[in-house]
């Protein structure tokens, strides 16, 4: 979502800026349906608040604080309020509204959640109806809202872990006295994709009201990232770079969702090396034929971008 501003006011002839809030704030939430089956939630939230409380920083004067500890009280509150399931971009909104609704000193409030990925157990094929596995990639979202119902909304992914053997090349960059890397066009392309898209919606009232409609939205954004970066199951997709397949998958997301402005995406090139080993005896003890590699973490390209239309930024 990138740096947001800090409440600010001259003091003194100095120029102050802060805010406070409580940070990792761990809950999991679970429903039960009437028919037995059972759903969870586990959420790590963080929240921000621009308060008007400058007379705790120079007259020991905590009248006007909200306490984190209460920040931390309202979260599990809140959660058990919501009846219903809901998407974790509707309780960062739940939890902001009312920080910035319910005290009269709070003029805007960030909450920022990360939601960890759990999945349903399958038995033999069968959907179990409490049991759960822990997946891979997180969803996360990031919601300031004012108090004057002004809104800006951030969802993302975290920790997408992808890879595909075949289809991918690099060729035709600058070479220098420096320059080792040979060109291909056959070879693995390996990442952990870090996404986040800002929605169009700008205040309050605009914020659809369809039950889930962020965790469908955050689904269908996940497999056109997928489909894109894979490409048809027999056929596959030609990767000319990351930087090529970066922006391929930035478009598609724009071009499908019109409530999407604008896409980051942070794709590190996960090196695997390929294994050539030779000796004194035998010169190709193993001879690489695209089939053995070393897979590696560091060091590794980094290579990321954003695209917004227009009208928008991230």
């Amino acid at each position: 979502m990138g740096s947001l501003p800090m409440a600010d006011k001259e003091l003194d002839g100095f120029h102050i800026e802060q805010r406070h809030g409580k940070d990792r704030v761990r809950v999991a939430r679970v429903w039960r349906t009437k028919e037995g089956r059972h759903f969870i939630v586990e959420w790590s939230v963080s929240i921000s608040l621009f308060s008007d409380c400058l007379a705790s920083y120079v007259r020991d004067d905590n009248s006007d604080i909200v306490a984190t500890d209460t920040m931390k009280n309202t979260v599990y509150a809140k959660a058990k309020e919501c009846s219903e399931q809901l998407s974790v971009e509707d309780f960062a909104i739940l939890l902001a509204k009312h920080f910035t609704s319910f005290y009269s000193q709070v003029s805007g409030a960030i909450v920022k959640i990360v939601e960890k990925p759990w999945e349903r157990a399958y038995i033999d094929g069968q959907p179990h109806e409490h049991g759960f596995k822990l997946g891979s990639e997180k969803h996360t979202t990031e919601v300031f809202v004012k108090k004057s119902g002004a809104v800006k909304l951030v969802s993302g992914i975290e920790g997408l872990s992808v890879l595909k053997t075949t289809m991918s090349g690099f060729e035709g960059f600058i070479r220098d006295k420096y320059t080792a890397l040979p060109e291909t066009r056959e070879r693995i392309l390996a990442t952990e994709i870090t996404a986040s898209w800002k929605y169009t919606y700008e205040n309050l009232s605009n914020i659809p009201q369809k039950p889930l409609y962020f965790s469908q939205r955050y689904l269908d954004v996940k497999n056109i990232l997928l489909g894109t970066f894979f490409g048809p199951p027999k056929e596959g997709v030609y990767s000319a770079s990351v930087q090529a397949t970066l922006y391929q998958m930035e478009k598609a997301v724009l071009n499908k969702f019109p409530d999407i402005s604008a896409m980051q995406l942070k794709m590190p090139n996960l090196h695997f090396l390929p294994v050539n080993i030779s000796g004194k005896e035998n010169p190709a003890i193993v001879k690489f034929n695209d089939d053995v590699y070393l897979p590696t973490s560091e060091p590794h390209g980094s290579i990321e971008a954003s695209l917004s239309h227009f009208w928008s930024r991230m």
